[in-house]
């Protein structure tokens, strides 16, 4: 079981489940080998166990791997991890066109066409490598949240339209061309049938052919005719409702035969939407060797089949069309009654093989009149190349009517002027003098400039019928593309794009970039998505990285910090860190100093440390309390030369006693003898003397408070 956290083949770690179809579940991954998320496709069970649907799977995938357009949800890789079989894909953020057509109701008109062109060019790119899709549909477009559209699961449907595994046959019922409901063979204009039913509703906001069952919407896809798009909404141009009818014809020689045409036809409709240069083909036309049947042998192949048009017996399957299932996918009868247990009816085998040999019989002919013509055998009607080679089995019996036939169709003849090179009005011109008729084709060209012609469909100089019809080619100019979005990629692999792979002309422009690395693309000149032609030139805008710059640093001091703060912001600073300190000079609050002086040029964004000022420095006063006590008689006898001389003092306002006050060895040589005390507090005391312990006097003193 997969879920977030594994890894398959060692390189792509799941991330989550972002989606699931009928044949696959799709995980948003993370590619560790290229450091990149991506999309994963894994098949489910039911077909991981085909082996015949799992190789034609991975040679379809690994043929789609080989596709690169900016409209194509891109293939890396191709896998498998045990029975795990996967693709990887580009991953693309956004919404799908039927969530779009689902949100909006219906779309805009140049949003639609626009929609529809880049889905177009998708496929363009894609059958240009011989890859059919065989399941467009507004599931499968994905819009990104760039308004880029891409499409997906190229590759995919081709392999499971061949899957034997017949309940799961691919595609959407309401997108399904005729062919393909028939179970018949899908290519190129398959794909185109099912755009136009897109982009019908991308326009309308709702499918063509809708029904009760899937069996009813694939018969309306081969038999019935949609309601044209101005009938609903008569605001769309007549040139898109018929751009869209072609895309949706029933035959598909009928439709566009390929995108290109399609997109040339959508380009003019934006230019000019009431123009009458949609070209349908006219209904009898076609590339097949169809037998039309009248109603009358409609109705006894009918007979003969058994089918009434009405009920759901087994028996009114009409045309042998493919029934359906109860999930609306196509599945084909595996009932072997209707092939074993009865005899074709002998009147449906007479039409069978009366068409085969009609069939036959018309081949043949056109065969031998082609291989004839091209030796000369035959004269087909009044334009054949030599009026000199007579069809011997015609030969007139009378010479004057020859003569005179000869004259007329001379009358009727005109020869074909060179106009290759001359510009379409010139070469217009020319072809009505010589009383011709003219229909244009375009094409690109590197060499010839737009509205010149390039070549035409009759040789200069034949002898033609007048009036005959003459295919001008006419310069386009060169083939203009989409320019390739390099943004983030390197210079060389810019150049790489844009020189070698789009063959244009390449400008470098530096610049300075916060974001983008030095030597990636920032951007280009134009746009990308711009249409370009070879040899435009396209400014690429190049990353220098991130700029350097250098300020100076502004004098921050006398100014408080908020103030500081805000001058450094508005210089491209930042506040580093702030102490403070005591200052004679500079008012308390104010910036004293700074880490780097005024005027210093430093590089934008450093980090400026400053000091605010606390005003001058106070100094702490610290008080004492001091008195004078005299001792005015030596208190020592004749006999006695020194002695401890000591002092108590006693507070008179309270019992504070300090004794000891004062302690000092004394001789009666230092008398009288005065002494400075120091107390305890303020107010008048009584200090005691004493020698050796014993006292010898006293006297009274007053403490005064002074600054140590």
């Amino acid at each position: 079981m997969i879920k977030p956290g594994i890894f398959i083949s060692d390189r792509y770690e799941i991330i989550e489940k972002v989606g699931t179809g009928g044949m696959a579940d799709v995980y948003k991954a993370k590619c560790h080998r290229l450091n990149r998320n991506v999309a994963i496709k894994v098949l489910k069970p039911e077909y991981s166990d085909d082996q015949t649907f799992v190789s034609k799977f991975r040679g379809e995938a690994q043929s789609a791997a080989g596709l690169s357009h900016p409209n194509i949800v891109n293939v890396y890789d191709v896998g498998d991890d045990g029975n795990l079989h996967y693709i990887v894909m580009e991953l693309v953020e956004g919404i799908t066109l039927k969530s779009f057509i689902e949100r909006k109701g219906k779309l805009e008109i140049k949003e639609a066409v626009g929609i529809a062109i880049q889905i177009a060019q998708g496929m363009e790119a894609a059958h240009a490598n011989h890859i059919i899709h065989r399941d467009i549909k507004p599931q499968n477009i994905i819009i990104s949240r760039e308004g880029k559209v891409k499409v997906t699961d190229f590759g995919i449907a081709k392999a499971a339209s061949s899957n034997t595994i017949t309940s799961n046959a691919m595609g959407s019922v309401h997108y399904i061309s005729p062919e393909q409901a028939r179970g018949g063979y899908s290519d190129e204009k398959s794909d185109i049938y099912s755009l136009g039913v897109t982009l019908y509703e991308m326009l309308i906001g709702k499918v063509p052919f809708e029904g009760d069952n899937a069996v009813s919407v694939a018969l309306l896809h081969i038999q019935g005719e949609a309601t044209p798009l101005r009938q609903l909404d008569p605001t769309i141009p007549p040139s898109l409702d018929k751009i869209v009818q072609k895309c949706m014809q029933k035959k598909p020689e009928r439709r566009y035969l390929s995108a290109s045409e399609f997109i040339q036809d959508l380009k003019r409709s934006l230019a000019n939407p009431n123009g009458e240069f949609v070209k349908m083909a006219p209904v009898g036309v076609t590339d097949s060797p169809t037998i039309n049947l009248t109603p009358e042998q409609v109705g006894e192949i009918r007979e003969a089949s058994g089918y009434t048009g009405e009920g759901n017996g087994t028996r009114n399957n009409p045309g042998g069309y493919n029934e359906m299932d109860d999930k609306n996918q196509l599945y084909e009868s595996d009932d072997e009654d209707l092939d074993e247990d009865k005899d074709v009816d002998p009147k449906l085998e007479k039409f069978i093989i009366a068409g085969s040999i009609t069939v036959a019989i018309v081949l043949g002919i056109v065969i031998i009149a082609i291989v004839g013509k091209g030796f000369g055998l035959f004269k087909f009607g009044h334009g054949s190349k030599d009026n000199n080679i007579q069809n011997e089995t015609t030969l007139p019996e009378d010479e004057t009517t020859d003569d005179t036939e000869q004259t007329e169709d001379t009358a009727n003849k005109t020869t074909v002027p060179d106009v290759a090179g001359k510009s379409l009005e010139e070469a217009i011109d020319l072809l009505k003098k010589a009383e011709l008729s003219s229909r244009n084709e375009e094409k690109p060209s590197d060499v010839v400039p737009e509205n010149y012609v390039i070549e035409q469909s009759i040789v200069a100089g034949e002898e033609v019928d007048k009036n005959t019809v003459v295919v001008l080619t006419v310069s386009t100019g060169v083939e203009s593309n989409q320019l390739r979005d390099v943004t983030g990629l390197t210079v060389d692999q810019a150049d790489t794009i844009l020189k070698n792979d789009q063959e244009l002309k390449v400008v470098h422009e530096y610049e300075y970039n916060d974001t983008i690395e030095e030597n990636l693309v920032i951007r280009t000149s134009p746009k990308a998505g711009t249409d370009v032609k070879k040899g435009d030139t396209i400014t690429v805008y190049v990353s220098k990285g991130k700029e350097t710059k250098y300020v100076k640093v502004p004098d921050l001091r006398n100014y408080t910090q908020s103030q500081a703060e805000d001058i450094l912001k508005s210089k491209g600073l930042v506040k580093g860190k702030v102490s403070t300190a005591n200052s004679d000079n500079y008012a308390q609050g104010v910036v004293m100093d700074q880490s780097y002086s005024p005027d210093t040029e430093v590089e934008e964004g450093t980090k400026i440390d400053f000091t605010v000022s606390l005003g001058p420095k106070v100094e702490e006063v610290t008080y004492i309390y001091t008195a004078s006590a005299t001792m005015d008689s030596s208190p020592f006898a004749d006999d006695m030369e020194d002695g401890v001389i000591s002092m108590d003092i006693y507070y008179d306002n309270s019992d504070e006693v300090i004794m000891d006050a004062y302690k000092q060895t004394l001789s009666s040589a230092d008398f009288p003898k005065t002494v400075t005390l120091q107390g305890t507090q303020e107010g008048s005391a009584t200090v005691v003397f004493y020698l050796d312990g014993e006292e010898f006097g006293s006297t009274n003193v007053r403490f005064k408070k002074v600054a140590k």
